[in-house]
């Protein structure tokens, strides 16, 4: 038998949940490729590694840009290694797969993930909104008739979204989120100490010290290496939580007026129910130093950090398919 799984396709790491076992598999979206030949050279952990450390005819490429595929073929062959690795088709069947999607896209957008998921060996493809999905995986009851708020700050998008009854009510999806405040440092640090960095050592600034909120408690330092951008020579340099601060700022502030844009729609029946029952936030960007003391004090709404804000889509997605599963087994009176 094929294990049905969950697949968070997401711009900085693909997740796969397979139902009755949980989370298998956690890896960057990352493919490094030879130019000249074409050929895959590796994908995930492996090739992350390479990320601005490879030579001129070896590329770590991101197929994936703002929640969205942005080079087919590399995306396929991710999904096809990451399947195949996991072992979960059957002797004659495909596995299930639920993949999760921001709700803004195109169509042509929503059929090349689904195309992508069919072609790397999934048998029949579910693709579902990222914030109803994510809701499910925190452990959110979005089915009763009460509005449920998520915000979902991942790497390419933030996903905001008011749920009731299982659906969305109300939604924005922006593609500003992780990558953008990645960008934001490499830029910041380029003009204000004329230090170049790369994405890696940005995501690790962010990890290790960025702060949504202006904390006096939270000023916390480290040593930053690059290279200098006058001299061309490696140089470090030491940044505080507050030196990065203002990169940051900018970025949260359109998040939070996204979801201000979703509060002033909602119906007010529905808005009652999220004062009473707070925001839940989800995503890797849940785990920034100060985002829920920000969105508390600029929404006037509690708001809850999931317990795996990372694992939340993928877990959701898995939850949902067995929901599904267990639905067609009571259809057809096996239940």
């Amino acid at each position: 038998m094929a294990k049905d799984i969950g697949i968070d396709l997401g711009t900085a790491n693909v997740l796969i949940y397979a139902v009755g076992k949980g989370i298998v598999l956690n890896e960057p979206s990352v493919v490094a490729v030879d130019t000249k030949s074409n050929q895959v050279l590796a994908v995930g952990s492996e090739a992350y590694k390479m990320v601005g450390r490879t030579p001129s005819n070896i590329r770590a490429i991101r197929p994936l840009k703002d929640g969205v595929i942005s080079d087919f073929d590399v995306t396929e062959s991710m999904l096809s290694y990451f399947i195949s690795k996991l072992s979960v088709k059957g002797f004659m069947a495909k596995p299930n797969i639920m993949i999760c999607a921001p709700t803004n896209i195109t169509e042509i957008e929503r059929r090349a993930i689904i195309q992508a998921a069919e072609k790397s060996g999934g048998g029949k493809v579910y693709l579902e909104e990222e914030p109803k999905v994510a809701a499910v995986g925190a452990g959110m009851d979005i089915f009763k008739p009460q509005g449920n708020m998520v915000i979902d700050i991942g790497g390419g998008t933030s996903d905001i979204a008011v749920l009731s009854l299982g659906d969305i009510v109300a939604s924005k999806s922006i593609r500003i989120a992780g990558d953008e405040l990645n960008a934001n440092l490499i830029n910041f640090l380029k003009t204000q100490h004329n230090l170049q960095v790369g994405e890696r050592t940005a995501e690790a600034i962010k990890i290790k010290i960025g702060s949504a909120y202006p904390d006096d408690d939270h000023n916390e330092s480290m040593e930053v290496r690059g290279r200098d951008s006058v001299s061309g020579m490696p140089r470090s340099i030491e940044v505080t939580s507050k030196d990065i601060y203002p990169a940051i700022s900018s970025v949260m502030a359109q998040i939070v007026n996204a979801a201000k844009e979703v509060l002033e729609i909602v119906p007010p029946e529905l808005a009652a129910d999220i004062i009473d029952r707070g925001i839940m936030l989800t995503g890797g960007g849940a785990l920034l130093h100060g985002v829920d003391k920000l969105l508390i004090e600029q929404l006037k709404v509690p708001v809850v950090i999931s317990e795996n804000p990372l694992d939340n889509v993928a877990k959701g997605a898995g939850i949902l398919l067995e929901h599904m599963n267990a639905a067609t087994t009571k259809k057809h009176g096996r239940g």
